[in-house]
């Protein structure tokens, strides 16, 4: 009898001392919730494209090395790349950040569609993701520090995740060597922390070269660029009926020559190929490009292609999914003040859609059937090593991403206090790995079954170097 109840009264001491470990971490986040905002905002702000980010990956870096982080520039090949390092021994826990904005979504924090003129917005709420992120790898640190714990957090600055696929160099160049988990987030219109995978992911810009000549003087002459990308648009267009629905193929036309007497004899289109299982994305890409072979054959013109991105799918990870679960349900969701639920009842009318506020305050059930939505080169991450994520209520409920809305509710506090939930959830999650190694072991052994045996990495992007200039001459 005096064995169990010691035995009892140590375990009630463990789980205090745990639950106050807790509280005091979401304490610390509170007390620089502020100081958050400010780096959010000023990377909202400076809206930096893929592999462009130089000022929002200094600032993300000299926070972490003020805090005692010791930091890797330039990783992988990639300028803007870093990665931030604290403590030492095992488990090693990574944080993933992100920080790239999207070209031609310029919106200022307001409640009605207002352009900031030519540049870039944060519509994917990657400066909210990166700070966040950031947040929780300093809490993290700090209960390390407090504990004297063994184990390692390291952050990694991950640029251009919007089409080009820095994540899939860190994980090809072995970043994520003797890393045990990764956890991250990403900006939301709701907050959830479910296993739904994300779409794989292949992404090329093809380029036609014809032959110009006067458009009406000489037309015979000229053998049309632009012609050859309306063949190839065509001929990928009637393809879509013959994919698997789950797929998605979409387009811009990058260049279509610059005058239309003039027979262009350069045309570029940029194209995305998207299905829920990456060796379905691989036979639609490889039919793209015999419809761009087909296309300059027709049009008496040559083509090549520039792979631009390519990613995996998600594989989710049901240990640690439940975990960050239940730490979310912990944290919990947040109440508009009067001014933002105005500003939310906007945007709402906007999206001709009515407030539901229940999106922000609550979470939203566990669904472990979750449908896939975008792409992300977290999926990389996640079949190297076990991978968790979840969402905040960043954007005001029905808010699609890539939108106006988003970039609006993002540049405001709706948005900073999105990201806090996110804060706090990974930083109690990373808690829980660095306090409990057994969930380490139960989260390594599903991944093992999940990836299986014969499992081998091969980027979908190939052995290409990162594509630093995809974003040249895009505002």
């Amino acid at each position: 009898m005096k064995n169990l109840l010691l035995s009892l009264l140590c375990c009630s001491v463990v789980s205090i001392s745990a639950q106050d470990n807790k509280a005091k971490i979401l304490k610390q986040i509170d007390a620089k919730a502020t100081e958050y905002g400010e780096i959010a905002h000023k990377i909202w702000s400076l809206a930096e494209m893929g592999y462009k980010e130089e000022k929002s990956t200094v600032l993300l870096q000299k926070t972490l090395e003020d805090e005692g982080f010791t930091v890797s520039k330039g990783v992988a090949g990639m300028p803007t790349a870093f990665v931030a390092s604290y403590g030492s021994g095992s488990p090693v826990i990574a944080v993933l950040g992100e920080y790239d904005a999207l070209p031609g979504l310029s919106q200022k924090a307001v409640s009605h569609k207002e352009s900031m003129g030519d540049v870039a917005g944060h519509a994917c709420g990657h400066h909210l993701f990166g700070t966040a992120s950031m947040a929780a790898a300093i809490a993290m640190k700090n209960y390390l520090v407090s504990t004297g714990k063994s184990g390692t957090v390291k952050f990694y600055g991950c640029p251009a995740e919007e089409g080009g696929s820095g994540k899939v160099y860190l994980t090809r160049e072995g970043m994520f060597d003797g890393v045990d988990v990764a956890l991250n987030w990403h900006p939301g219109n709701k907050n959830a922390a479910n296993p739904g995978a994300a779409l794989a992911n292949k992404s090329a810009k093809f380029r036609f070269y014809g032959v110009s000549a006067h458009a009406a003087a000489a037309p015979e002459k000229g053998r049309s660029a632009l012609d050859a990308v309306e063949a190839m648009n065509y001929m990928v267009n009637m393809m879509r009926e013959h994919v698997p629905m789950e797929s998605r193929i979409h387009y811009v036309i990058t260049d279509g020559g610059k005058a239309p007497n003039v027979v262009p004899d350069f045309a570029e289109v940029y194209y995305y190929a998207r299905s829920p299982q990456r060796d379905i994305v691989i036979d639609i890409f490889d039919r793209m490009v015999k419809a761009a072979e087909g296309a300059a054959m027709g049009t008496g013109t040559t083509m090549d292609y520039e792979m631009i991105g390519g990613t995996h799918e998600l594989l989710p990870n049901l240990t640690l999914q439940k975990l960050m679960y239940d730490n979310l349900n912990e944290v919990g969701g947040y109440t508009y003040t009067s001014e933002e639920k105005v500003f939310a009842e906007e945007i709402s009318k906007s999206l001709d859609k009515p407030l539901d506020v229940s999106y922000v305050e609550g979470i939203e059930p566990f669904d472990p059937n979750a449908e896939p939505g975008g792409s992300t080169d977290v999926g990389d991450v996640s079949f190297t090593i076990p991978t968790v994520g979840m969402s905040a209520a960043t954007w005001v409920p029905g808010t699609s991403a890539h939108s106006w809305q988003a970039v609006a509710a993002g540049g405001m506090s709706i948005g900073e206090k999105g990201m806090m939930v996110a804060a706090k959830t990974i930083a109690l999650t990373g808690m829980d790995l660095l306090s409990d190694p057994a969930i380490v072991a139960a989260a390594k052994k599903e991944f093992e079954e999940a990836r299986g045996n014969d499992f081998e990495y091969v980027p979908l992007l190939g052995d290409r170097e990162p594509a630093l200039d995809y974003r040249d001459g895009v505002e």
